[in-house]
């Protein structure tokens, strides 16, 4: 990804603190590299420490998917940056089973966890700084699963539609102190994650997996890790200072009725 320069040929997020959750591979990492070519200081997370962030960003190895993860995520923001401007909720996942029926009780609780709660916690511990300031962007990552939920994978677009709903909501509470929400929703995207889902679901070999992109998107290809995060970085700039409550799909066309 290249550097995103505004008009006055200076990088436009200079002086700019994020935290991307979940930034240490695919999309993640993809929005933590353009923020950081951007000008951004840039702090990421994952669960372990094993993960490896962009070369440049700070680190933090933390469970979002807990409240207590939320808190220290959010206090090792502050302590880092002192405070946060843009903050992308990436961190997302679950894994696919045979039919919804099949989804076991902790596994719908995870799917919320990681996709939807530790989105709402993270939010409530840092959009208050934003509001205080009177700027700031939150961009929460759904899927274009959401689009065309399937059983075996109910438990996870039952927790991003939530997320969108959410998002929608918040973007109105928020919009009179300047801080602006938006939702981006990727189509199916090359990534290590995306590839381990696609695979899993094979095997599973139960119901309709997830089809080649080649003949289901207009565009005829899978999405790159960089499409999204070109997406991302727009809606948290002052180019996007007018939108917020939007979805933004970005799907290589595959739902052009959204």
């Amino acid at each position: 990804m290249t550097s995103v320069v505004n008009e006055s040929g200076t990088r436009e997020f200079k002086g700019r603190r994020a935290l991307v959750t979940g930034g240490t591979r695919g999309i993640g990492a993809a929005v933590v590299r353009g923020l950081l070519d951007a000008g951004a200081e840039v702090l990421t997370t994952a669960r372990s420490e094993t993960g490896t962030a962009p070369e440049g960003a700070a680190f933090v190895a933390a469970d979002v998917t807990t409240r207590a993860g939320a808190q220290a995520l959010a206090e090792a923001a502050r302590e880092t940056f002192g405070g946060v401007d843009i903050l992308v909720h990436n961190a997302g996942g679950a894994r696919p089973y045979k039919d919804a029926s099949a989804i076991p009780d902790e596994e719908w609780q995870e799917a919320l966890d990681l996709n939807y709660l530790a989105s709402v916690r993270l939010d409530a511990l840092l959009a208050p700084g934003m509001r205080e300031r009177g700027t700031g962007a939150i961009v929460h990552v759904s899927s274009a699963a959401v689009l065309a939920p399937m059983g075996p994978f109910l438990h996870y677009t039952a927790a991003k539609a939530a997320l969108e709903n959410y998002s929608r909501g918040l973007a109105l509470e928020l919009a009179p102190a300047g801080v602006r929400v938006n939702t981006v929703t990727p189509g199916r995207v090359a990534t290590p994650g995306g590839e381990a889902v696609r695979e899993e679901w094979a095997r599973l070999a139960v119901a309709p997996g997830p089809t080649n992109a080649d003949d289901t998107t207009p565009l005829g290809r899978d999405g790159l890790p960089d499409d999204i995060a070109h997406a991302v970085l727009f809606l948290v700039s002052e180019r996007a200072g007018w939108l917020t409550g939007s979805n933004l799909v970005v799907d290589g066309g595959e739902f052009p009725m959204r």
